[in-house]
């Protein structure tokens, strides 16, 4: 069973009825954040993987109502809050997927579906329950499509926690986590990017900072190059794509240099960093 313990009690006033959230490994309990849960009947035994995993067709969006579960305006787990997206309309983001598979087959998801861990479905803190996402591994440039119907992950530094068969698709399994994009799509909006057209993995840089003011970046900087962060640099503003400076480290080549830079960054006062590509 996905739930170990109460969350704030703000959270269960929201009325999530019935969900249950948190990624899974060790280092992160499960987290009940909507009071108990409907009694039910335990998990039946998890099924073996398909024969061809790649064989899985992808999720295809299509128009649905908002999830009555999984939806407050915002919610606490472990003294954060979390606000959820009205829209997934224009959502893009760099980060950490994880994935998370047989202990919590055939229990609720937040959105209070029952998980399968063979379908292609991910959980995600923020983005409204049920929506549609195309995720990239930046790392080898597979893409694939999922239904996003659960909340989490809620370890440090992770975007998106995908399904058995969806980290199977990116060829995630074996270390457990990769560097991804994930991009909300739209129903009825074509979706510009397919599985075959996947581009090469790009560089990969951890954003410390972006600023208005290039005194206040080169400030940013300065302090990275004292602590001994050479490799930080000071992106300029991009015409018609950005006016920011943006102060940066990198690249990056794994999940674990991510995480490292980011823990040396939140010890120097900058713990909003994020994953960027070039």
């Amino acid at each position: 069973m996905r739930f170990a313990r109460t969350a704030t009690a703000a959270c269960c006033a929201l009325g999530l009825a019935g969900c249950s959230l948190g990624h899974r490994p060790a280092s992160e309990p499960a987290v009940l954040i909507s009071g108990p849960a409907a009694p039910r009947n335990p998990p039946a035994a998890t099924p073996g993987p398909p024969l061809n995993v790649d064989a899985i067709p992808d999720a295809v969006p299509r128009a649905e109502p908002r999830s009555a579960h999984g939806n407050p305006p915002f919610y606490d787990v472990y003294g954060q809050r979390y606000f959820v997206l009205p829209t997934a309309g224009g959502y893009l983001e760099r980060g950490v997927a994880s994935w998370y598979g047989p202990t919590f087959q055939g229990g609720n998801t937040s959105s209070g579906e029952p998980y399968d861990m063979y379908g292609m479905t991910a959980a995600h803190k923020t983005l409204p329950l049920p929506s549609y996402a195309r995720v990239t591994n930046l790392k080898n440039g597979r893409s694939i499509v999922v239904r996003i119907n659960d909340r989490g992950p809620f370890v440090a530094n992770r975007l998106i926690d995908l399904s058995y068969t969806a980290a199977a698709k990116l060829d995630m399994l074996r270390e457990g986590t990769t560097l991804v994009e994930v991009r909300a799509l739209t129903p009825g909006v074509p979706d510009e990017l397919s599985r075959s057209a996947a581009s090469p993995p790009p560089a990969l840089y951890v954003q410390a900072g972006a600023f208005a003011e290039v005194q206040n970046a080169q400030r940013g900087l300065e302090k990275l190059h004292g602590a001994g962060l050479a490799s930080a640099f000071v992106l300029p503003p991009v015409p018609g794509h950005s006016r920011l400076y943006r102060l940066r480290v990198g690249p990056v080549a794994s999940v674990a240099d991510f995480d490292q830079l980011a823990a040396r960054l939140a010890a120097l006062g900058m713990p909003d960093a994020r994953l960027a590509t070039d």
